[in-house]
């Protein structure tokens, strides 16, 4: 047995298209996205062991985009380019298998950031073994199949602190986490 290792798996389109369609209802600006550095990092403190950072791409097209991998490379995450047929989703199939493999890992945590359903069947399979698991999203957009799963839901705004400015989101506060000031700028 290797030593205990959390895997962050981002769906970095399904991450993306949530910000910009049901958020802010046009493409999400570079500062506007999360800073991808302090998912790992917040993986690393919150658990307490190293981190493997996996960033699933969609290069169907036949090419990458070179300035984006560079940026990831220099965080310390893996790029995984994938590619396949026009009605493939290539980047829900790498997850999916790359999910499907960590069965085998009994050292392996996992931290999932997407808010997609399609992911259930092979996080189902790892609930319930010596392993930690997680969500990272943004809670009001999160599916429900996946908030149903039992596993912890980290708010990529709140609790990761991804985001350089606030997010325009419209959603229940706790009356003991309310802060009148917030809406007062």
């Amino acid at each position: 047995m290797g030593e205990r290792r959390t895997f962050v798996l981002v769906d970095g389109e399904n991450i993306d298209a949530t910000l910009g369609n049901s958020l802010l209802g046009r493409r999400p600006a570079p500062e506007e996205r999360p800073r991808w550095e302090r998912v790992t990092s917040f993986a690393e403190r919150t658990w307490g062991q190293p981190v493997t950072g996996l960033f699933f791409l969609n290069a169907t097209s036949g090419s990458l985009p070179t300035s984006f991998v560079q940026a990831l490379l220099a965080m310390g995450y893996r790029p995984v380019p994938l590619s396949g047929g026009p009605d493939e989703k290539v980047v829900d199939l790498g997850i999916q298998r790359t999910l499907e493999a960590l069965l085998a890992h009994d050292e392996a945590d996992v931290m999932l950031a997407s808010h997609d359903a399609d992911f259930v069947p092979q996080l189902s399979a790892l609930v319930g073994a010596e392993r930690r698991l997680a969500v990272l999203a943004l809670r009001e957009y999160t599916s429900t199949q996946l908030t149903g799963l039992g596993v912890p839901l980290f708010d990529l705004e709140d609790d990761v602190h991804a985001f350089n400015q606030p997010l325009p989101r419209v959603r229940i506060i706790p009356i003991d986490e309310f802060d009148p000031e917030r809406f007062l700028r």
